[in-house]
């Protein structure tokens, strides 16, 4: 029996050496449509595309996943996981009462200010010192309703909600458009948070 050539050997071994593993593959995987491909071409793994949703899908391996960022790839056992898309968004929700500056004066809006904390820490509520001081004729106690983006509130508001706790009275004020705000934290911040994910069998 002749023996086999060393070239003719490595010649169909390559490809054997050559493969890629799980992660390797993810790595190259960055839209749905490639995913789909690999999901097509590999059915053996029994690939799957996973469609999570924060607070809704509460599993422990769920909730890991939606803790990560866009693009990340890790392994749990003998399964592969590629994060391929995620949206987050921060819904915000306040109180406010509205001071316009063409109506009032910059002292006079300070001295309302004044007053209006102090009939709140005296026990009226903020929704009834709204109805009475708010100059913007809102019919919702000054509730904004939840709300995240410029469309909805002014940057400076929403900025300015961002960096307080539920509970938290605060004053935001719009210089260019001397619009003043008195505002109180109602609820704390409601984060929505979707991810497409690519799983397989494999490391």
């Amino acid at each position: 029996m002749k023996a086999i050539p060393v070239w003719l050997f490595l010649l169909f071994s390559t490809p054997v050496f050559a493969q890629l593993t799980v992660r390797e593959q993810f790595e190259k995987i960055n839209t749905k449509e490639e995913a789909q491909k690999f999901i097509d071409a590999n059915p053996a793994l029994k690939p799957t595309l996973l469609y999570l949703t924060l607070g809704k899908d509460t599993t422990r391996i769920d909730q890991r996943l939606l803790k990560q960022n866009k693009g990340d790839i890790f392994s749990v056992g003998y399964v592969t996981y590629k994060v391929l898309d995620g949206t987050e968004t921060i819904n915000y929700r306040a109180n406010y009462i509205f001071l316009d500056g063409f109506s009032v004066s910059p002292a006079e809006a300070d001295s309302l200010k004044k007053i209006i904390l102090q009939k709140h820490s005296e026990g009226v509520s903020f929704e009834d010192l709204s109805d009475q001081y708010t100059m913007d004729g809102n019919t919702t106690r000054g509730d904004t309703g939840w709300f995240f983006g410029e469309l909805t509130m002014p940057k400076e508001f929403q900025d300015a909600v961002s960096k307080h706790k539920k509970g938290d009275i605060f004053f935001v004020d719009v210089p260019e458009r001397q619009w003043h705000y008195i505002v109180k934290k109602t609820y704390d911040d409601q984060v929505k948070k979707e991810i497409t994910v690519l799983r397989a069998n494999g490391r």
